[in-house]
């Protein structure tokens, strides 16, 4: 029996990369669904219920009703809230900052996996790979 196709949700402010991810994702057998607002992303979950989330930290808030500091960081609280069986990846445009980004997530269950962009999609793919093999291993 085939094994279903792993749902990523990707949510990226910046239509490239968001788009190159999800190509990346659905090259290596993924199912996706590509978002680029944090208003866009919570909208949409309900309906296509991932398995994996794929964010940048810094997505601007362009939603007034949902109030000022509506980032990735903010997805991912709502998420993991949501969803906790939810995998989620974290992507961030600053090197300098991944330390600290890394003690933030670090305060969120379950475990949420940060990487520094631009990464090889070899590391991208690893890493997707990892998050979801320990929600196999929680459930």
């Amino acid at each position: 029996m085939e094994s279903p196709l792993h749902r990523v949700l990707i949510v990226d402010s910046n239509r490239l990369v968001a788009d190159t991810l999800s190509l990346i994702f659905q090259r290596s057998g993924f199912k996706t669904h590509t978002t680029y607002s944090v208003e866009q992303a919570l909208a949409s979950i309900w309906n296509f219920h991932p398995d994996l989330l794929v964010c940048g930290v810094s997505i601007p808030d362009h939603e007034e009703s949902l109030g000022a500091g509506h980032d990735g960081i903010s997805l991912v609280h709502a998420i993991t809230q949501e969803f906790p069986s939810c995998r989620i990846l974290v992507l961030t445009d600053c090197y300098a900052s991944l330390h600290g980004i890394r003690e933030c997530m670090d305060r969120f269950a379950p475990p949420v996996g940060v990487l520094a962009k631009p990464c090889p999609p070899t590391d991208l793919l690893r890493e997707a790979s990892a998050m979801l093999a320990l929600s196999r291993v929680h459930v």
